[in-house]
């Protein structure tokens, strides 16, 4: 793996690509293929299949996942859930990309407070039918711009800066610019690994937030948020 440096990587989360299918609710298999493209042999041909999924140059050298990275999968995969073909999803992309002018369109402040208005920009530009029965679908259009996951998101003018799994009123974060992007804490900082195993291993969650100086309520939002991953 090649070096590089340090002052790149900071402030944008860091993920394997194991970490970032817990986190995300997505196979490893699918990440890699969705971020990194892959290539199959078809009638003696090499056929290969570019990234759906716009990685920063970094992220793509080193193999890794993102904190933008993690957000536009959790899009990806709920258009996928929905059964929306790859055809659709990657001329999606595309589009929403110049439209947003971002590599991450889906985490783009403009496609999570409007995404609704740029996908029917671009089925009315387009031809595509599976896109124009989609936006006249509108229990799909609640499904795939997912409102539970964008009430969770904390954005600002540059797209979202931060990701509340168990909602924002619950003190848990994935912040890139903390903790390499790992669940914390949301005042403290203590990552939320550390926080469950402490209380399984003490069975006692008022002891571990003595222990770490935490507010009980963040152990408990940490044990929580494990127990939800491993499920």
């Amino acid at each position: 793996m090649a070096e590089v440096p340090e002052t790149t990587i900071l402030g944008l989360g860091i993920y394997t690509v194991p970490q970032a299918a817990r986190l995300a609710g997505v196979p490893a298999r699918s990440i890699r293929r969705w971020l990194f493209g892959y290539k199959y042999e078809y009638e003696g041909q090499t056929v290969k299949q570019p990234a759906v999924v716009r990685a920063d140059q970094v992220a793509r050298q080193l193999k890794i996942v993102t904190f933008q990275d993690l957000i536009e999968l959790k899009f990806v995969h709920a258009f996928r859930e929905h059964g929306v073909s790859w055809k659709t999803i990657r001329y999606s992309a595309g589009k929403a990309c110049e439209i947003t002018g971002s590599d991450h369109p889906f985490a783009s402040r403009q496609f999570v407070t409007d995404g609704r208005t740029i996908f029917a920009e671009i089925a009315k530009s387009s031809r595509n039918t599976e896109l124009l029965d989609l936006m006249l679908d509108q229990m799909a259009m609640r499904v795939v711009f997912l409102p539970s996951l964008r009430a969770k998101l904390e954005i600002d003018e540059l797209g979202v800066r931060r990701l509340f799994p168990l909602g924002k009123s619950r003190p848990v974060v994935i912040d890139p610019a903390r903790q390499f992007g790992q669940p914390i804490s949301r005042d403290e900082g203590v990552p939320t690994i550390v926080l469950a195993k402490a209380a399984k291993a003490m069975d006692s969650m008022p002891a571990v937030a003595r222990w770490y100086d935490v507010k009980l309520a963040a152990v408990r939002a940490a044990v929580e948020f494990e127990q939800r991953l491993a499920a």
